[in-house]
């Protein structure tokens, strides 16, 4: 794949394809920023390009090396994930063997670390040697959503190669393109910061299911003597949604932040579009100072699960305040 493939992420591919035409390619590159920007294609297209036989700063995808790499086979490229919640001392040792042969071409074997920040302490301290001291000349690419959580010197060792959110209208023209219904695209858009993100969303089967739940239950928080408790029972827990609480819950602050929206004539940005005028009746039923409260009920049930909150009282308690 080339760059101008990519969209979005003109900064990463400047510096990139600057260091390829100046032969100035680093020995290890952190790309970071938010999970499903784009890093691990740009890293597969850097290497692509790093190979190529017939681009000097791009990948030409039909070389026999470009093929190699999209086919998943070129013998000096490795991709590590984590082995579980971890990456683990032993998956870096058994890098560092691999590495250890040489190279089958002329240009550096190439490794590509998913997930670098879950490398253990054990493993992160292999890595840092392995950078220093690489057994053959290599180009590392550690990728990471959470780069404050690597080793400082891990990240001295490194040049960082910033990656931003792609911007939502690009991608909800890209996924209009592949036959996306709009409301289903505006939620993923809204959940995510790239395409790679929000096709991954998408192709789970509990999404769209997750979508309608969040209305059903956001609909009936609104009335009197509301049943969305009982709701939230019958449907989540007992359906496995209840494994998604994360999402449902990033799905009602959207909700409610679409109240705003209308109220502060926004339109353009509501999310939920397709219940414009569901909104356009429930928004003024509370005050703005009710929604941005409403807003950070949803966030706190969100901190409460990752402190590992019991998931169903954490989801009862939201409901109920709702309906205060």
């Amino acid at each position: 794949m080339s760059f101008h493939e990519l969209l979005g992420q003109e900064d990463a591919k400047r510096l990139l394809q600057n260091a390829l035409r100046k032969d100035t390619v680093s020995h290890a590159y952190l790309f970071t920023g938010p999970a499903g920007s784009g890093q691990v294609k740009m890293a597969l297209t850097f290497a692509q390009a790093i190979f190529c036989t017939a681009s000097k700063d791009d990948a030409c995808g039909e070389c026999l090396e470009c093929r190699k790499v999209e086919h998943g086979n070129h013998p000096d490229l490795t991709l590590l994930r984590p082995d579980g919640a971890s990456i683990k001392i032993d998956q870096i040792r058994e890098l560092q063997r691999v590495f250890s042969y040489r190279s089958e071409g002329i240009n550096p074997k190439v490794y590509i670390i998913e997930g670098a920040d879950k490398m253990t302490v054990q493993a992160a301290n292999s890595l840092l040697k392995f950078l220093e001291e690489p057994p053959a000349p290599a180009v590392g690419i550690l990728i990471s959503d959470n780069s404050s959580s690597l080793l400082p010197t891990i990240q001295s060792r490194t040049q960082r190669i910033p990656f931003s959110p792609l911007h939502p209208d690009i991608m909800l023209q890209a996924l209009s393109g592949e036959g996306v219904p709009v409301p289903l695209a505006r939620c993923a858009v809204s959940l995510t910061a790239g395409l790679d993100g929000c096709r991954e969303l998408l192709a789970q089967n509990w999404f769209a299911e997750m979508r309608n739940l969040v209305l059903q239950l956001a609909k009936e928080s609104l009335g009197k003597g509301s049943t969305a408790v009982a709701t939230a029972g019958s449907k989540l827990f007992k359906t496995g949604l209840g494994e998604h609480l994360d999402t449902l819950f990033s799905m009602f602050h959207l909700w409610f932040k679409d109240m705003l929206y209308f109220l502060y004539r926004k339109h353009e940005s509501i999310v939920f579009i397709d219940q414009l005028d569901f909104i356009s009746r429930a928004a003024r039923q509370r005050s703005t100072q009710q929604w941005v409260a409403y807003m950070e009920y949803a966030a706190e049930s969100k901190r409460k699960l990752r402190s590992n909150a019991n998931a169903q009282l954490c989801l009862e308690q939201f409901l109920i305040r709702l309906e205060s």
